[in-house]
């Protein structure tokens, strides 16, 4: 095998490696589109695996959490604004004063 086709060679072995490894890191990495397991319970109102963002209807608001993620406490409408509390698994927050919760 002359020089200039051994590096050639090389050069193909490099960029299958790395696109290898690429494909490898993408297939290991969890997708951005997560839902939160379990149910979260706005005002009475269920949502099954929630995802997002979620407006307050009415005050005063309570907020169960029953999924296996956070849900944060906005004071403002569509999540924005302050976090005014985290409600954990497992937790109920009342407020008088939030607009709209994000389960993460």
């Amino acid at each position: 095998m002359n020089r200039r086709r051994m590096t050639m060679v090389a050069r193909v072995t490099k960029t299958l490696g790395v696109l290898a490894a690429a494909a490898a890191l993408a297939l290991s990495v969890p997708s951005s589109a997560y839902a939160a397991q379990g149910i979260l319970n706005i005002n009475g109102q269920d949502y099954e695996n929630p995802s997002g963002c979620y407006g307050v209807d009415w005050f005063p608001t309570s907020i169960t959490n029953n999924t296996d993620a956070i849900a944060e406490v906005h004071s403002g409408p569509d999540c924005t604004g302050s976090v005014e509390w985290l409600v954990y698994p497992g937790e109920t927050y009342q407020t008088e004063t939030a607009q709209s919760v994000f389960i993460l």
